[in-house]
């Protein structure tokens, strides 16, 4: 992505986090916040530049990225996630999603519709909602086949008011000065599209997506253009009974993003049965930078509920915190669909 108003971004957000603790520490402690400052420094192009959280590679996300899924569980079911990022450093990093998904017999395929949320740091929200709509079709005795398209709209909003510039603080009597710069808090909404297929056999299934077809530009009025590039993703999951066991499953999961330049992919297992499940998963992108995810979920009636913890192993430089993201979640299965001459579904695994 260009520069633009995004750098401008940076001074702001450094600033507000520099003049927070500035007063506040004591020369004990000036050596850790100093750290802190050079690494949100270092995490800056993650955290402004960032086209695409999708942090987790669930099935939650992947129905967003692959309108194809949709409906490929069978079920109607609603989901709600919540992750926060980097625990205990305070850089208020959240996303949280909202999604439904169902076959219908009626539309000969299944339809989702999603909503989420970035809160980045209480000066920018990326907030995106779509529609999205798959086929079915059998393409053979143990082959089936989805494609799937959807219509999305993105919303990128600010919130300056309570950021402090250069030119409010007095650095003898710590006041804040009312700023000669006025900043615009003036969000931007743009139209965008994803397209993608889904291939399920007997034992396994898989999905290739091409998101953000349109490019759309996500900068301020005036600014630099950003565009959100086009993103590839793949993905590939089993669904395995446990070696002398008809009560547990093994489901293995595999996938790779690739979006501009930045590359992600990884791998894990999933063991279940119906109503309890634990997992473990490995990530790498091109930085070399290495993360494991460990998780459980377990069911009660209609409700799921799951969790996921990261952490980074291996990474770049040494400044990375250990603990990556928490993430939470449930889901309500609403009704079941009567599947069984219809449709083959997907028994994704609970990572």
């Amino acid at each position: 992505m260009k520069k633009g108003s995004l750098n401008k971004l940076k001074c702001r957000i450094v600033t507000r986090f520099i003049v927070k603790f500035a007063f506040q520490v004591s020369e004990d402690n000036m050596q850790r916040y100093f750290s802190g400052i050079v690494f949100l420094f270092l995490i800056y192009p993650a955290v402004v530049y960032s086209q695409d959280t999708d942090a987790v590679p669930s099935y939650q996300v992947l129905l967003m990225n692959n309108p194809a899924l949709s409906g490929s569980e069978g079920e109607g079911v609603l989901r709600i996630s919540y992750l926060n990022f980097y625990p205990g450093n305070g850089y208020n990093l959240h996303s949280m999603y909202l999604s439904y998904d169902s076959y219908f017999q009626a539309l000969h395929g299944g339809a989702a519709v999603w909503l989420s949320e970035d809160y980045l740091g209480g000066s920018v929200n990326n907030t995106r909602g779509g529609l999205s709509y798959s086929y079915f079709m059998q393409a053979g005795e143990d082959l089936f086949i989805n494609a799937g398209l959807s219509a999305a709209v993105f919303h990128r909003g600010f919130n300056f008011s309570s950021s402090v510039l250069p030119d409010q603080i007095d650095p003898l009597g710590g006041v804040a000065y009312p700023s000669a710069e006025v900043l615009g808090n003036t969000g931007r909404t743009v139209f965008d599209l994803n397209t993608g297929i889904t291939v399920t056999g007997r034992y396994y299934s898989g999905g290739l997506a091409v998101a953000h077809l349109a490019e759309p530009d996500i900068s301020d009025p005036g600014a630099d253009r950003e565009l959100i590039k086009r993103k590839v993703l793949v993905h590939l999951c089993g669904d395995f009974a446990f070696p002398g066991s008809t009560r547990f499953r093994l489901r293995p999961l595999g996938f790779m993003s690739s979006q501009d330049r930045f590359v992600v992919a990884g791998g894990g297992i999933s063991l279940e049965s119906e109503n309890i499940g634990v997992s473990v998963m490995g990530m790498d992108d091109e930085a070399g930078k290495l993360d494991m995810q460990a998780g459980f979920s377990f069911k009660a009636g209609i409700i799921r509920f799951s969790y996921a913890y990261r952490l980074n192993i291996i990474s770049g430089n040494d400044l990375l915190p250990v603990s990556l993201l928490h993430q939470a979640g449930l889901a309500f299965s609403l009704n079941d669909v009567n599947k069984r001459n219809s449709i083959k579904t997907i028994k994704f695994p609970k990572l």
